[in-house]
């Protein structure tokens, strides 16, 4: 009797230690679980936080205005003041219903959205320019679905109050000349206000705003009217700079003191074929040489010929704005690629009072277009400019930080697993023992 009592007890302390032992563990379990997870937690937003928010800020960190070279400066023009800065962007290209996936439309939106509001933090523009293109299927789509696609674009590329927008008309944006119907550009035109070609003066700095479809030299409805605006700015221009004929008829309200204009159009500005054949020392083109200084296009199309009125005005619209116009500065975009080439004055042989016409292309803004994106940052007076390409973060760059942080998590989780079960080993042993 005695004896059977002392194995019932001895039973009894072996299931309550077991039982100790097993509730020991399951807490110990949990509390591994809950810390791992903790961990695992953190780790995976500081990953996705850096490669999303802060990567952003460390790369366009390294940009910067350029500086104004005052032996550059136009002697013949009175500085108006501080120097404007100008952040210029070209073919946004914001999906819409038709192309696309959704997580592709989302993707880059965000990079384009991320990229921009960094810049207007670290370098506080004061002037933007968009280069036509804003829209992927602005040309396509309905009233209701423009409104939407409009209210997206503002809140993408929120701008502060005091800062002014200048924004070119691209073929994407209401279609190419063939196919632009009224509706399309007054809508268009009534949205962001502008018109077919439109004259801006900014702290003593004159912009020309020019819708590249309205080039083509037919008389249609568009192209008549733009032609007459570009010689009544041609007149305005002239009565600015002083020629009292002019000012008989031609003087304008906008132009508070002369300042040779910088031209901005969503199509390449380039005279028929100039900058189509580009290598990185010289392009030859069928007026005249032009000399540039780079042309981004991939290899397979770089040499490939702009077709006329199509990738680039024609001959015959680029000799006349570049007559009547006689532009410092040309920005340009359409082709997605960056390109600079210079143009000289078909009226002056080039000399310093009259240097040839800089169009700087700007490549597309958006990483659906191209793999590295850029924008351009312009320093510009009333009688000087500098422009910097800065550089965008690019996806590939993005991508590697989440593969190898992805390698990183994966060899903490299984060196965290053999250090738990070593630990858990010892302190069971220790209770059997």
């Amino acid at each position: 009797m005695f004896r059977s009592s002392v194995r019932g007890s001895e039973k009894a302390a072996r299931v309550k230690t077991c039982t100790m032992l097993m509730m020991r563990r399951m807490r110990t379990t949990i509390r591994l679980n809950l810390n791992f997870l903790g961990k695992l937690f953190v780790a995976v937003t500081s990953v996705f936080l850096y490669c999303e928010y802060l990567h952003y800020y460390v790369v366009l960190s390294q940009c910067g205005w350029p500086p104004l070279d005052p032996s550059a400066a136009d002697p013949s023009v009175s500085d108006a003041g501080a120097p404007l800065r100008v952040m210029v962007l070209a073919d946004t290209h914001l999906l819409g219903r038709r192309n696309g996936h959704w997580f592709d439309k989302l993707r880059r939106e965000w990079q384009m959205h991320r990229a921009f509001q960094t810049t207007v933090t670290l370098h506080r523009p004061n002037v933007f320019i968009f280069l036509g293109d804003l829209f992927d299927e602005g040309k396509w789509c309905q009233p209701e679905e423009f409104v939407e696609y409009v209210a997206r674009f503002h809140k993408l590329f929120a701008v502060p109050e005091d800062a002014d927008v200048l924004v070119a008309v691209g073929n994407h944006d209401i279609g190419f000349h063939y196919s632009v119907s009224p509706y399309l550009l007054n809508r268009f035109q009534r949205t962001f206000d502008v018109g077919p070609v439109k004259l801006v003066q900014i702290a003593g700095v004159t912009f020309v705003l020019l819708n590249s479809m309205a080039m083509e030299g037919d008389d249609c409805f568009l192209c008549r009217p733009a032609k007459n605006k570009i010689k009544v700015i041609s007149r305005q221009l002239k009565c600015a700079r002083g020629d009292k004929e002019a000012c008989k008829y031609w003087q304008s309200p906008e132009l508070q003191q002369f300042s040779q204009p910088s031209a901005a159009a969503a199509k390449y500005f380039d005279c028929y074929h100039w900058c189509i054949t580009c290598s990185t020392t010289l392009c030859t083109g069928t007026l005249t040489p032009c000399v540039t200084r780079r042309i981004e296009a991939p290899p397979a199309t770089k040499h490939t010929r702009f077709r006329e009125r199509w990738e680039c005005l024609s001959k015959d619209a680029s000799e006349m704005l570049l007559e009547e116009l006689s532009p410092r500065l040309v920005l340009s975009g359409h082709t997605h690629h960056g390109c600079h080439v210079e143009h000289p004055s078909p009226l002056h042989p080039p000399s310093p009072l009259h240097p040839p016409a800089q169009e700087y292309t700007i490549p597309s803004f958006s990483w659906r277009n191209k793999r590295n994106p850029t924008f351009s940052m312009l320093t510009i007076s009333s009688n000087n400019y500098a422009i910097y390409k800065c550089h965008m973060p690019q996806e590939v760059t993005v991508m590697a930080l989440y593969g190898i942080a992805v390698l990183l998590l994966i060899a903490w989780i299984v060196l965290l697993k053999f250090r738990s079960k070593g630990v858990l080993y010892i302190k069971v042993s220790k209770h059997l023992d």
